[in-house]
């Protein structure tokens, strides 16, 4: 992996785009990432992550504030960055997840993290991915490492190595983890506990299942369980044969008490057959007796009643030849009912003529009828052929009156229109001078609202100068304090200095050795070493005052320029606001908004003023020509008003003539009573018509009904109809002849059965007695069969029980055995079996396999750094205080031949130390990664710790680490830092932010 370029926008402590160029920084191929405290070094670092990955490491991912707080609010943060990644140039360009502003309205809305990948391909730049899961997926596939791994390799994360080289065995554990892949060795330690737990289980139902079984084969049978045997101990495979052998038992002799209880029901069931069958033919004889004896008597009751039913035969033939006779008598009684009501309808018919025609009723015939209806028909024909006349002439007279009102409301109009004529022309000129001010008044608005603007503007400028003007006093006051202060810190770094130097002895003095040469003199005896004074400073606290001083002056430097600018800015408002006050500026805005607002509430009734005139010329015209139009209808109206009258006059003469000469009120009247007339001719006529054939009817029906009963035998009609019987009545006659003489053929049938006669001869059975034996033998047989399917059924049940329970001890033996190899793996695996001396897991033996490669590539680096003084060393042993052990560590110091606790190392060997750890972990993680690439790396701080010597080996080990082109970023604040390498990528710190910068020694 190598990176080219990096661009970061409104992203960590970031407000603006800055940019690093790392192909530029690689021609130096050592460079230092510098800055003050909090500057922003470390989010260089987490942008390269967040563009490769989409998040930062360690706690700062937990915060989720990646955009800077001081950018503008439109700005959104981006990360992009070129790079190589297995050979392939990529470009990634990331954004996070931030609250941009609404487009519409006030406020925040949530602007979702995004992303793009772009591959260089033939000086092209081709998309590969828009989507975080499959971005993630393809860079972590090209470096073949996750997030911890690429921050454990590529980031060098010193403080964490330091932590990590005197942490107890179970912290340590948990870094490992995270950086090499051995989820899988936990997950076969979950698996082995998760199948030792389902294999417990499994068992312990199998032993319930024994168990279950053995005791319900025990009540079964009811027979004890084999002495010894315990239903909750199933697990001594030695009381399987025990335990077989017992159940055989108990199944012969269930299956010797089934067969003992089968005989004796076999033998009670042929007994209570033979008993049943005499009980039955007991019960067929008696009641072949009583069938004969019921028939006897129903023949004599019946022989009893032989006169009754021949009166009954006689009285249904009667009642036979009278059928054909009773329909022509209801014919006859049909015609009557007709006969009298066409005789009633006749003298009503007869009465209504006569009131109608004014005639006697003695002299009212066929003859007078029809002269009178057609005297009545002609007079209602001319009455008919004048209704439409009389029709027209109401219509001629509601025509005549409309004709009248019309004419009066045209002369109404008129008279109103003639007098809004004669208004229009005044209200028009209104309307036309409203209209011509509103147009001066919208010109005059844009020359309005620019003067609005201006007299804004320089009131906002008036407020700023004021705001400006305090800002300006109290920043003065700032500098004038940073200056105090700069001043003290130089005069307290001057104080360190010249005590450091009065003591420079003794500082020499703490840093002899045994048998090392003195430094002055160069004598390697030591009889009186300077004593340190207590409270002296030493290079450490120098250091920290000179940093002081460094920060006090670049805070006078920023307060300075804050000056300069808020001068600038004060100037340049006093330009816009004109020199005026801000009560001043305000008069003048108020009074061009109140001008404007004049000019546009004016302006805003053109368009109602424009309509209002064009619509009362409209107005106008309209009416002018209605004035015309209404003249002519008049004309019109007029003349047919005039011709209606005339015809009124005609059509009222002849209709008077008709009416007077019959008397009538109006030609409906007459032509009513026309109509009337008539159809009393009409119906008087039909009626006596009617009266006439109904009476003939009668007699022709009479006739009829005598010939039908002389020729059925009856003397008369009377004879006939006394004879006749109701068809319900006939058929219950009918059935009663009937069912006498089936009755009596049946009755005579069973007497003369031969069986029945001789069962009729032979004596009475007991029943009572044979029923008595057949109860008695059927309890006895039934209690024989109960008994014997109770012992067939508990049998079987014991056959069935003794089968599954060999099954289930088949089923259960092989589970028994897993479980107990399971059990000792698992234990073996945990570390708490015994067979584990050093009580260590599985994962954690992967990972102390891991260690020691680890140690082994640190021991590389780490022999150059220390002049081969120490070594690293991985033991199996438990720490103090340690449960469990596999992952301790201890520094070996060759000078002294001891191993020991890295607690024991100072603050500059627990650095050399911790570099030599992080380089030989990066080493292993980038073989595990498949042999990655990694051609950028960056190593962080630590390096105030070192002494001139040790710095010189570490700047070396930093020096191969160029080797093949390798790009190395060192981070450090470090003064000295600075001095031994001249590439540097600075970073600075502001109150508006942070800024980046290459400088080049």
């Amino acid at each position: 992996m190598r990176l080219h370029h990096l661009e970061i926008t409104a992203f960590g402590p970031f407000p603006d785009c800055v940019e690093v160029d790392f192909d530029q920084l690689s021609d130096a191929g050592l460079f230092l990432l510098t800055g003050p405290t909090g500057s922003g070094k470390t989010s260089v670092l987490d942008a390269v992550c967040f563009a490769l990955y989409g998040d930062v490491p360690g706690d700062r991912a937990s915060a989720k504030r990646l955009r800077c707080d001081q950018a503008d609010l439109s700005l959104a943060p981006r990360v992009t960055l070129d790079c190589t990644l297995a050979g392939r140039r990529f470009r990634v360009v990331r954004s996070p997840a931030w609250r941009r502003p609404k487009k519409r309205g006030a406020g925040t809305t949530q602007q979702q993290a995004s992303v793009t990948v772009t591959e260089r391909i033939d000086g092209e730049w081709v998309p590969r991915s828009s989507r975080l899961d499959e971005a993630g997926h393809l860079i972590t596939e090209l470096l073949g490492m996750n997030l911890t791994q690429f921050v454990q390799v590529a980031m060098l994360p010193q403080g964490q190595f330091q932590r990590f080289l005197r942490a107890k065995s179970e912290e340590r554990q948990r870094l490992l983890q995270r950086l090499f892949a051995t989820d899988r060795f936990e997950r076969v330690e979950r698996w082995l506990k998760d199948r030792r737990a389902a294999l417990r289980s499994l068992s312990a139902r199998h032993r319930d299942i024994v168990a279950r079984l053995i005791s319900r084969i025990s009540e079964a049978a009811s027979a004890a369980v084999p002495d010894g045997w315990d239903l909750h101990d199933l697990d001594a495979p030695s009381r399987d044969g025990e335990l077989a052998a017992w159940a055989s038992d108990v199944r012969r002799e269930a299956a010797a008490a089934a067969s003992r209880s089968s005989s004796d029901a076999e033998a009670c069931a042929v007994e209570h057959s033979a008993a049943r069958e005499a009980l039955d033919d007991g019960r067929r004889l008696a009641e072949q007796q009583e069938r004969h004896r019921r028939a006897a008597e129903e023949r004599d009751g019946l022989h009893a009643r032989a006169k009754e039913h021949r009166a009954d035969q006689a009285r249904r033939d009667a009642a036979r030849r009278a059928t054909a006779v009773v329909p022509l008598h209801h014919i006859v009684r049909s015609a009557e009912r007709r006969a009298s009501e066409a005789s009633g309808a006749w003298g009503r018919a007869r009465s209504e003529a006569t009131a109608l025609l004014g005639v006697p009723a003695e002299t009212l015939t066929d003859a007078v009828l029809a002269t009178e209806r057609e005297a009545a028909h002609r007079t209602g024909a001319q009455a008919t052929a004048l209704l439409p006349r009389e029709t027209e002439l109401a219509t001629l007279r509601v025509d005549a009156a409309a004709l009248n009102a019309e004419l009066g409301d045209l002369a109404r109009a008129a008279a109103e229109r003639d007098e809004r004529l004669s208004t229009l022309p005044e209200l028009l000129s209104v309307a036309v001078s409203a209209r011509e001010s509103a147009r001066r008044a919208a010109e005059q608005i844009p020359a309005l609202s620019a003067a609005v603007d201006l007299a804004r503007a320089a009131g906002t400028a008036a407020a700023a100068a004021v705001s400006l003007a305090g800002d300006l006093v109290a920043a003065r006051d700032e500098l004038r304090a940073s200056i105090d202060r700069a001043q003290e810190l130089r005069d307290r770094l001057h104080q360190i200095q010249e005590e450091r130097i009065t003591g420079m002895a003794s500082e020499l003095a703490s840093a002899l050795a045994v048998g090392d040469s003195c430094p002055v003199c160069g004598s390697g005896d030591h009889p009186h070493p300077a004593a340190r004074r207590p409270g002296a400073p030493d290079a450490s606290v120098e250091r920290s005052a000179r940093r002081a001083v460094e920060d006090a002056a670049a805070d006078r430097h920023a307060r300075e320029g804050r000056i300069r600018d808020l001068t600038t800015e004060l100037r340049l408002a006093e330009d816009r606001s004109g020199g005026r006050s801000t009560d001043e500026c305000d008069a003048a805005t108020a009074e061009a908004e109140a001008s404007l607002a004049a000019a546009q509430a004016l302006a805003a009734g053109y368009d109602a003023h424009a309509a209002e005139a064009d619509r009362l010329a409209s107005e106008s015209e309209r009416l002018e020509a209605e004035r015309q139009q209404a003249s002519e209808t008049r004309a019109r109206l007029t003349a047919t008003r005039d011709a209606g009258r005339e015809t009124i006059d005609r059509i009222e003469t002849e209709l008077a003539e008709l009416l007077a000469q019959h008397h009538s009120p109006d030609l409906a009247s007459l032509a009513d009573r026309c109509t009337r007339r008539i159809d009393a001719c009409d119906r008087a006529l039909d009626a006596h018509r009617a009266d006439a054939d109904a009476r003939q009817a009668v007699e022709d029906a009479v006739r009829r009904a005598e010939g039908a009963a002389a020729d059925a035998g009856f003397p008369d009609l009377a004879a006939a109809l006394d004879a006749a019987l109701p068809a319900g009545q006939l058929e219950a006659l009918e059935g009663r002849i009937d069912a006498h003489e089936s009755s009596l053929k049946a009755a005579e049938a069973v007497l003369a059965d031969d069986e029945l006669q001789r069962a009729a001869a032979l004596p009475a059975q007991d029943l009572t007695g044979l029923a008595d034996a057949a109860a008695d033998t059927e309890r006895a047989s039934t209690a024989a069969h109960a008994l014997a399917v109770r012992d067939r059924d508990r049998r079987d049940r014991l056959e069935q029980l003794a089968t599954e329970l060999t099954a289930a001890e088949s089923d259960w033996r092989p589970v028994r055995e897993e479980f107990e190899v399971v059990s000792r793996v698992t234990a073996l695996v945990d570390g708490t079996s015994a067979d584990n001396e050093l009580r260590m897991r599985l994962s954690g033996f992967v990972l102390g396999y891991r260690l020691s490669q680890v140690v082994a590539a640190a021991n590389e680096r780490l022999a150059g750094m220390s002049d081969r003084r120490y070594s690293l060393e991985h033991t199996a042993q438990r720490g103090a205080g340690e449960t469990r052990g596999g992952l301790s560590l201890l520094v070996r110091d060759d000078w002294s031949g001891e191993a020991r606790d890295p607690a024991t190392l100072s603050g500059g060997e627990t650095f050399v130390v911790s570099l030599a750890l992080a380089l030989g972990l990066a080493d292993v993680i980038s073989e595990e990664a498949g042999g990655a690439d990694l051609d950028t790396l960056f190593v962080d701080e630590g390096f105030g710790s070192l002494d001139a010597d040790v710095l010189d080996d570490v700047m070396d080990t930093l020096d191969s680490l160029r080797d093949g082109g390798r790009v190395v970023g060192v981070v450090s604040h470090v003064a000295e830092m600075r001095d031994r390498i001249t590439t540097r990528l600075q970073v600075s710190k502001h109150r508006t932010g942070s800024t980046l910068a290459v400088l080049a020694g």
